[in-house]
């Protein structure tokens, strides 16, 4: 017997395979149809994942945890917080394939604070901006794009706030 609180990963590919062959006994149609799409999103992602897995596998290999630690962990200083906000604003693709490198870097010392504040800059796209600006205004748009980066420094501290507290 599988334990799903403690292999929840396990149990959710049980459950899904499970729906999968209920589907195939039931509506082959759609069956056939859902795995040409799941084929079709796996190997769009397929660089994608590529691509973070290299970041992953070179950042285990240069960087050291004690200097990730000690320049994006606790008693980080300013720049720590500038290129976080800058990764957050220039980076591209997906969310979810931001994930398993965020993770990597949670384990690794990096402040919670740091990684919502990153998440949080998502929102803030450079190639948008002129699209912004023609419906809104250079006004607005200088005011919206600075309150979302002050904001998202206050998102993080709050953010790592509670999980201090909930740890």
């Amino acid at each position: 017997m599988i334990n799903c609180k403690n292999n929840f990963g396990l149990c959710f590919l049980f459950i899904v395979l499970g729906i999968y062959l209920i589907i195939f006994l039931f509506d082959k149609v759609h069956f056939f149809s859902s795995i040409e799409f799941f084929v079709k999103t796996l190997i769009k992602l397929i660089p994608t994942l590529i691509i973070i897995f290299v970041i992953m596998f070179l950042t285990n290999y240069f960087v050291k945890p004690k200097t990730l630690a000690k320049s994006m962990g606790k008693g980080s200083g300013v720049v720590a917080w500038i290129i976080t906000i800058a990764s957050g604003i220039i980076s591209t693709g997906p969310i979810y394939m931001w994930y398993p490198l965020l993770s990597e870097l949670k384990n690794k010392g990096v402040r919670p604070a740091l990684i919502s504040t990153f998440l949080y800059n998502r929102a803030v796209k450079i190639p948008l901006m002129p699209m912004l600006i023609f419906y809104f205004g250079i006004k607005y748009t200088i005011i919206l794009t600075v309150v979302m980066i002050v904001i998202s420094i206050v998102q993080g501290l709050t953010t790592e706030k509670i999980v201090e507290v909930l740890e």
